[in-house]
């Protein structure tokens, strides 16, 4: 696998868009003319705004545009990729020569007819982020500031980020397929600093959508500010949460994000075609606890994971990934298909045209279940209720995970007793899969989340119901 920039190519943005058809069609001709099975071009260009308020003040504004072109060539099990933040005519030819020359490949791809595929609609915006001038977007970061504030007195440090982007990209592929598909997003992340007696607490709120300036339509600036201040203060009130292998209850939305790292990741053709997963060779059997099923479904509309086309333009689609407990797909992109010889899941995605795509994970979720919170609660004599996690670690090779509870309360006789700090989760994914014993009814898929990977960070949320497992080690300090 070589991956390369062509030199003597300037990295000046420009129309990404700018080129028809045939120009499109010719290129892969170009690149398939020495030899390759399949090719594809990817062609970009994006909108960013990104507002930094700290210490009382706007840190720093800054909006700005990206365009660029990528081809690849995939010639058996491998592949070569080029690109250039100069997306013109005569770059993209320039580029399918030098493919061309690198593969040198027995086997000459075939150009199929034309398959257009225009917008499916399901990323839609209301309101167009570059129609909202910086001085509302401005206001909105200034009103969060000051409802953090207003919650409490001991809120002393109010963070805020606001983002969004507009990407629009266009891929062609020796296929035929032409698919367009513009992707939407806007977050907004508050982080709180609560202080009382020398001692600080943060909380972090940072919820995004698919969606343009009618996200905070959904939820406001002034209630993400609120949450982040709820746990800051809650934080403030806790105890150093008890150790062990406890009964615990993990609560929906990010809770979800144990199940994206130690379990989804591994469901990835990154790692099981190459022989690098837990999951390698499980295909039909049994994974998980008969209450477990998990999808990955990139069409959710408004999802901060969907699209109208994966980077290989095939329609996004829903993955049933396990199913009462047994493995039944992978996330499968066009090379993984070839390498472990079955079909793709629609599952290409990459950060921008600088990457060529690879397998990844859209809108991964845990199904709903039929316990509920208060059930599993009850159902606990000493435990541990984990209400929000934040950051943590995984090796995707075993699956082993460590995870921070940002939010968690000790159970004591079946309810809920004192909020507790300083927790981590400890364990392997492939283990808490069948350690789950209770999972409930209140599915939220909306946890947001910058994925990294091959193809490099991309937006993917993460979700669940609550969930109850038997045992899991609780870390933290004495």
């Amino acid at each position: 696998m070589t991956e390369q920039k062509p030199s003597g190519v300037d990295d000046r943005s420009g129309g990404a868009h700018g080129f028809d058809d045939e120009s499109l069609r010719s290129a892969i001709r170009t690149a398939l003319s020495c030899g390759g099975d399949y090719c594809d071009v990817f062609v970009e260009d994006r909108d960013d705004t990104l507002i930094f308020f700290d210490d009382g003040r706007i840190q720093g504004i800054t909006t700005g545009t990206t365009a660029g072109v990528g081809i690849r060539v995939i010639y058996g099990v491998n592949y070569v990729y080029l690109y250039s933040g100069n997306p013109t005519a005569a770059t993209l030819t320039e580029l399918a020569a030098r493919a061309a020359e690198a593969v040198r490949w027995e086997r000459v791809g075939t150009l199929g007819s034309v398959d257009a595929r225009e917008e499916r609609g399901i990323v839609r915006p209301r309101v167009e982020p570059g129609a909202i001038a910086v001085a509302d977007k401005v206001a909105a970061v200034e009103r969060a500031n000051q409802a953090a504030r207003d919650h409490s007195p001991l809120i002393g440090q109010v963070v805020v980020r606001y983002a969004d982007d507009d990407q629009r990209v266009t891929i062609a592929t020796s296929d035929g397929v032409i698919a367009r598909d513009r992707r939407v997003h806007t977050r907004f992340v508050v982080q709180s600093i609560a202080e009382r007696d020398g001692k600080k607490e943060t909380g972090f709120y940072g919820p995004g959508r698919s969606m343009g300036w009618e996200f905070f339509d959904v939820i406001g600036p002034e209630a993400i500010a609120a949450e982040s201040a709820r746990i800051a203060l809650v934080r403030l009130e806790a105890d150093f949460a008890p150790q062990g292998k406890l009964p615990v209850v993990i609560d929906n939305e990010f809770g979800g994000v144990i199940f994206h790292e130690a379990c989804g990741h591994p469901l990835e053709a990154t790692s099981v075609a190459n022989d690098a997963s837990v999951f390698c060779g499980k295909f039909g059997q049994k994974i998980a606890n008969d209450v477990v099923s998990a999808v990955d479904d990139g069409t959710i509309p408004g999802g901060w994971g969907s699209a109208d086309y994966d980077d290989e333009g095939n329609p996004t689609q829903r993955n049933q990934l396990i199913t009462d407990g047994v493995l039944t797909s992978y996330m499968i992109d066009r090379l993984g298909s070839i390498k472990m010889g079955m079909a793709g899941t629609h599952s290409s995605r990459r950060e921008s045209y600088k990457y060529a795509p690879t397998s990844r994970m859209t809108n991964t979720y845990i199904d709903r279940g039929s316990d509920s919170l208060d059930a599993m609660i009850g159902s606990i004599d000493h435990g541990v209720y984990c209400v929000k996690l934040g950051g943590g670690s995984v090796n995707p090779a075993t699956t082993d995970f460590n995870f921070a509870v940002q939010e968690g309360y000790l159970i004591k006789n079946g309810a809920i007793d004192r909020p507790v700090k300083g927790a981590s989760l400890i364990g392997k994914g492939s283990e808490i899969l069948m350690n789950i014993e209770m999972v409930g009814d209140n599915l939220d898929a909306t946890g947001t989340g910058m994925c990294g990977s091959l193809s490099g960070s991309i937006p993917a949320a993460v979700g669940q119901p609550a969930i109850k497992v038997s045992g899991l080690v609780v870390g933290g300090r004495s």
